[in-house]
């Protein structure tokens, strides 16, 4: 059985939900509570390794980083440039498998 405590907070999180029905808000919610899982693995939920920023809080930040990211694989799409060779490196090393399922088929 549930303790007075844990209902209380098994409530406020379904009320929570129940207060809107747009999805974006929805989808906040939904990291806010479970975290964003893995997103090259097959974890559901649970917060990843993230060290560099706070998913929530830190959502500018992660967009301007995401444009920044989007335009150099836009001129350089394999980082086979010297300036993005240690960046390469990096990426293969962390992700390499993961990045090789983009191949399949």
């Amino acid at each position: 059985m549930l303790t007075d405590v844990k209902t209380d907070e098994v409530v406020d999180r379904l009320m929570r939900f129940v207060e809107t029905t747009d999805g974006f808000q929805l989808s906040e919610l939904d990291l806010e509570l479970r975290g964003p899982g893995d997103m090259l693995g097959t974890r559901q939920h649970g917060l990843p390794p993230f060290r560099a920023a706070d998913l929530l809080r830190d959502a500018e930040l992660l967009t301007e980083a995401r444009e920044d990211a989007t335009r150099m694989v836009a001129a350089d799409p394999g980082l086979h440039s010297p300036d993005n060779g240690r960046l390469r490196r990096m990426v293969l090393s962390r992700y390499g498998q993961a990045l090789d399922l983009g191949d399949v088929g």
